[in-house]
């Protein structure tokens, strides 16, 4: 028999406390509560109980709280559509019609002022809120911290989410000058999970927000749903423990909507939402001209895309699904090769071009109606990953739900290319990887940045090869690489350095 272990934190009260949905836990010696078995083997999960006789008085109340915390009846639907929903016959793609995307050969000046001058217009009215998706669990870059807290190592040292908390800044500044009156607040919701909340909140107390208002920052955090097998049943990561992973980035829907928060947009007179992934050192935080774009177009969501690199590369296309029918997006796993290297013969380029990079805005009536429908169809993606389990690593599936899975919702969706060196550096995988490295994002930056000050009639010295370093402008300073001629002409800059006032 198993030595029996403590479980740290475990209250050895617990069982006057009651469990997480009000019922009363067992005394630690009995056996399990036997309304609970019956719950669950009407759905087949009667297994989480087989340790049960070699588990401590303290390890049986934390199974029995482990199993009330969990909404069986939906988590029993969610896998069963999940599982029904593979292998089933899907509607043919066929490419993005040209007319649903403002491509960068064919946009104007003239439409970027405009569009510009009108998301400033609109976010100088309180109209826009950001919302930062930075769930999971944070562990790619070879790190325990969220991903949001890494440094790339550019010159001034700066995380990803002070990068973006001064481009929010930068955007209140320039709304605030385009009303020529008074302040302008954006208000930045940030999703995290259960495995990042608490080091997220802590980050940005201790920096004490970037120098945004307290207020203004909005956590919640994205669910969790069990890991199974791929007969359903529940993975057990310890004998006293319903092994979880967080529900994907497309939770954010039900996490709105379970927080209250689309409530909240409502209530602050939010009518947009820019959303975006927090893994992209150059994401254009609160855009001015992607609202603007959105807005002239009356769509009910969009999207940035970018052209894709190659035909084998490995990033989700958005697609049309069915004649007549909704932009999608499909994961590069699921587009035949041939299809994949097709070519539109009138454009010259790839049929299936467009890139998925996470950079979305939606209309606020539009996120209420996802969360809706994808919580009535209750299909989730199925991930096969390795699951930590009772014998060690085993393979299994997360339920997960993906941020593109609102676009089949839409009415109508408007794409808008932006060229990836400008607004595109990945951050996915430790430096030492192939690619989507800090290393290779930190370089992406410095080379925008080099090019801005260069325009604005500065000079660089560097002491290795340019292709190696440049340097870095403050979010604080410029937002696009407007207003630096009165930092940089005539001066010259050691690169590496970073430009700030």
């Amino acid at each position: 028999m198993r030595e029996p272990t403590m479980v740290v934190g475990a209250d050895s009260n617990a069982a006057a406390a009651g469990g997480a949905d009000g019922s009363p836990l067992p005394p630690p010696t009995s056996s399990p509560p036997q309304a609970l078995v019956e719950r669950l083997k009407d759905y087949g999960q009667e297994h989480v109980f087989a340790l049960w006789d070699e588990l401590s008085p303290d390890e049986r109340l934390h199974l029995v709280k482990d199993i009330q915390s969990l909404d069986l009846s939906r988590i029993d639907r969610i896998i069963r559509c999940s599982l029904r929903s593979q292998g089933l016959p899907v509607a043919a793609i066929e490419p993005v019609p040209e007319s649903c995307v403002s491509s960068v050969e064919e946009r104007t000046m003239e439409e970027r002022e405009r569009w510009w001058k009108m998301g400033l217009k609109v976010i100088s009215e309180g109209k826009l809120a950001v919302l930062l998706l930075s769930g999971g669990q944070g562990t790619r870059l070879g790190s325990s911290d969220p991903k949001g807290c890494f440094n790339i190592g550019l010159p001034s040292g700066k995380s990803l989410f002070q990068l973006q908390a001064e481009r929010i800044l930068c955007v209140q500044r320039l709304a605030a000058q385009a009303k020529n009156e008074g302040s302008v607040t954006i208000h930045w919701y940030v999703m995290t999970s259960p495995f990042t909340d608490d080091a997220t909140r802590k980050f940005f107390e201790s920096h004490k927000y970037f120098g945004l208002e307290a207020e203004q920052v909005t956590f919640f955090q994205q669910g969790t749903q069990p890991c199974i097998s791929k007969d359903g049943r529940y993975i057990m990561e310890t004998p006293f423990k319903v092994a979880k992973s967080p529900d994907g980035n497309g939770g954010v829907y039900t996490a709105l909507k379970s927080s209250r928060l689309l409530e909240d947009m409502a209530a602050r007179g939010i009518k947009y939402v820019d959303c975006y992934g927090v893994d992209n050192a150059l994401v254009r935080v609160a855009d001015p001209t992607f609202l603007g774009y959105f807005i002239d177009k009356g769509v009910a969501a969009a999207a940035k895309v970018v052209k894709k690199a190659y035909p084998q590369e490995k990033v989700g296309v958005f697609v049309r699904r069915g004649k007549g029918g909704p932009l999608t997006v499909v994961e590069y796993s699921e587009l035949d090769s041939s299809l994949a290297s097709a070519v539109n013969q009138q454009t010259g380029r790839l049929r299936f071009c467009w890139s998925n990079v996470c950079l979305h805005m939606f209309t606020l009536d539009f996120l209420s109606q996802v969360a809706d429908g994808l919580e009535k169809d209750g299909i989730y993606h199925l991930a096969e990953k390795k699951v930590p389990s009772i014998h060690g690593y085993t393979m299994g599936l997360k339920l997960e739900q993906f941020v593109f899975d609102a676009f089949p919702y839409a009415t109508s969706t408007a794409l808008f290319e932006v060229l990836r060196e400008e607004e595109f550096a990945p951050v996915k995988n430790a430096n030492g990887s192939n690619y989507d490295t800090p290393d290779s994002a930190r370089l992406l930056v410095l080379r925008l940045h080099t090019r801005w000050v260069v325009a604005a009639g500065g000079f660089l010295t560097h002491s290795v090869p340019l292709y190696a370093t440049g340097v870095e402008v403050s979010p604080l300073c410029s937002y696009t690489g407007e207003n630096l001629e009165s930092i940089c002409r005539g001066r010259t800059f050691h690169a590496p350095c970073e430009i700030a006032f």
